[in-house]
């Protein structure tokens, strides 16, 4: 049997790696459509420090970073969800189970937090199916930041400050349905074209183990 030319071989068969594709891109339909469908509603926070007018200006910003990746850290632990349920805002604690593993995990799920590095800027975005509740969840977490602050940071020198109000999704964003299409189409794609490789692959030993014999 001639040498097989791989690549001709896959884009010859392309109709079966589209079909392929065309079912990890079902199968990511389903998979985001069994999934609730959560809004979000996000905020920034300023996070300032005074460290005094000896320190450059490089040390305090790194400083101020490093409270902030601190802070971003903490607000997923179990003390700071039980603050952000006793802030008095309207969130609906049913949503979260009362097993603390499971609770813990659907915290972990619910809440995200990120830093901009070089600065002292946290945003915080909340998801949930009802976006009331994902509004009430950010400015909780707002909250307790602001006024327990020092209770999280080991000087008293530093101060937060909310600088952009909650905003809120118009559309759901998790699952992000579209990037699960394209995930599930380009997966598909590759399984089909690994498919096709393992078939000539086959096909190719056995005619070699043919001619041997």
């Amino acid at each position: 049997m001639p040498s097989l030319n791989y690549t001709k071989e896959l884009f010859r068969r392309s109709n079966t790696i589209l079909m392929f594709g065309l079912l990890g891109l079902v199968l990511a339909l389903i998979v985001s459509f069994v999934q609730p469908l959560r809004y979000s509603s996000a905020i920034r926070l300023l996070i300032f420090q005074n460290l005094g007018p000896s320190v450059d200006a490089y040390t305090a910003s790194r400083s101020v970073e490093r409270v902030a990746e601190d802070l971003s850290t903490i607000i997923y632990t179990s003390t700071f969800f039980d603050q952000v349920i006793a802030s008095g805002f309207r969130v609906d604690v049913n949503t979260f189970p009362k097993e603390d593993n499971k609770r813990r995990r659907v915290w972990t799920q619910t809440v995200d937090a990120n830093v901009s590095h070089g600065s002292g800027l946290l945003t915080i975005a909340t998801y949930h199916t009802d976006i009331a509740q994902a509004e009430q969840l950010v400015r909780a977490i707002a909250f307790v930041l602001t006024q327990h602050v020092k209770e999280y940071t080991s000087g008293g020198n530093v101060d937060i400050r909310l600088v952009d109000a909650p905003l809120n999704s118009v559309w759901p964003v998790k699952p992000n349905i579209f990037a699960n299409i394209i995930s599930g189409f380009f997966l598909g794609c590759l399984v089909g074209a690994a498919y096709i490789l393992l078939e000539l692959e086959r096909i190719r030993r056995r005619h070699q183990f043919v001619h041997e014999d």
